[in-house]
């Protein structure tokens, strides 16, 4: 049974303001500030790496999947509610996006880019619920070690696929045919010339 208190909390959530992400994990509400500028950047560059398996961006790419940026997963609705850096779900799992903003359906993959404010929720929390609702893969990228971590679900428990660090070659489930240097992330950025 549905206590009063949950749809209470998902309309806290609902009145975070804009500098705020929120999130329902295990019964409870966790917000965090918007990410920073190099958190962002790694995010957009994953994003873009990964684009040859989205369906719509692909360029000679295998195609097959759905990625995204920040989604709102509810994995119960309004109730269990998760926003991954990056999602991916396959396109025969989730062929259309959804109308609204609620993401219903679990993704295949997510990503997380840690920081010093959300690292140990990623881990502690985010992981062992992604794992509980069937995420079948998990990536938690580290800005500051450079690294990337990936794992697989086996029997309801992650299994390290990879530990790749500063400009290793990323081939690891589930985008083994990505092949990008891991090194692009963390490449510093150049000044903007106006």
């Amino acid at each position: 049974m549905q206590s009063a208190s949950q749809p209470t909390l998902y309309r806290s959530l609902e009145a975070l303001p804009d500098r705020l992400t929120g999130e329902i994990l295990d019964g409870q509400l966790h917000t965090q500030p918007r990410p920073s500028g190099p958190h962002v950047r790694v995010a957009y560059i994953l994003a873009g790496k990964l684009g040859p398996y989205d369906e719509d961006m692909r360029s000679g790419g295998p195609g097959g999947w759905l990625i995204l940026v920040e989604p709102e997963v509810h994995f119960v609705r309004d109730i269990e509610v998760a926003v991954p850096d990056l999602a991916g779900w396959r396109r025969e799992r989730m062929p259309y996006l959804p109308e609204g903003h609620r993401f219903e359906v679990v993704p295949d993959w997510v990503c997380e880019i840690l920081s010093p404010s959300t690292r140990s929720t990623d881990r502690e929390i985010k992981l062992p619920l992604y794992a509980h609702y069937g995420v079948q893969y998990a990536w938690l990228v580290d800005p500051t070690k450079r690294t990337l971590e990936a794992y697989r679900l086996d029997v309801g428990a992650w299994v390290e696929t990879g530990c790749l660090v500063n400009a290793d070659q990323v081939v690891v489930p589930p985008f083994e045919e990505a092949g990008f240097d891991l090194g692009v992330l963390w490449a510093s950025r150049r000044p903007v010339v106006t």
